[in-house]
């Protein structure tokens, strides 16, 4: 079974079609997927590259969420658009998914997060949201917002940014095989077929 890393960032907008079918394609295709929570805010910010901040980038803002939105039904899904954005909590939202990647229930949070934010308009990490999320996935909110608060999680949380900007990646979502980068939800069949193509 082959495996593919999967970079990203919740906050990411085009990150929310990925996270949606992954579980599907990786079934399909026979593959092990390795969920790998950073910050893509930090990298873009060290690179002088801050996306779709209106007024200024409009135009390309209003094609970011037509293009998501058409996308989504091409898949079989729906997007409402536009979602909440630029994320208030985006940092805590990701320190959550590394600790739920650490303990096991983290796909499942990243899945529920992205699907309550694009189809009910629900902003990650912030509350009531947070607060129903965790409890559905029975879990304490007090003792998971301390341990995902802590030095331990942010040093991880650090530690795989660093890393994900020392194999290239520069976006959410990216896929890595074997040291190629693969950027954008629609690479990941690209991904797909030079795995196929060894």
């Amino acid at each position: 079974m082959s495996e593919i890393d999967f970079w990203f960032s919740i906050g990411s907008t085009y990150t929310y079609l990925s996270v949606n079918r992954i579980a599907e394609v990786a079934k399909k295709e026979n593959l092990s997927i390795n969920w790998k929570p950073f910050s893509v805010r930090k990298i873009m910010m060290d690179m002088d590259n801050i996306p779709f901040t209106p007024p200024s980038k409009k135009v390309k803002s209003d094609y970011m969420w037509r293009d998501i939105e058409r996308r989504a039904k091409f898949y079989g899904f729906e997007a409402k658009v536009p979602a909440p954005y630029p994320l208030k909590e985006f940092d805590l939202a990701n320190q959550i998914a590394i600790l739920g990647i650490n303990e096991g229930w983290g796909v499942d949070y990243v899945t529920t997060t992205y699907k309550r934010w694009f189809q009910e308009g629900k902003e990650p990490a912030t509350e009531p949201n947070l607060s129903e999320i965790l409890t559905n996935l029975n879990l304490n909110k007090d003792e998971i917002l301390k341990n995902a608060n802590s030095e331990e999680i942010k040093s991880q949380y650090l530690q795989n940014t660093d890393n994900a900007y020392k194999l290239g990646v520069f976006g959410s979502p990216t896929f890595i095989y074997k040291g190629e980068v693969f950027w954008g939800d629609d690479r990941l069949e690209d991904c797909i077929k030079w795995i196929n193509f060894q």
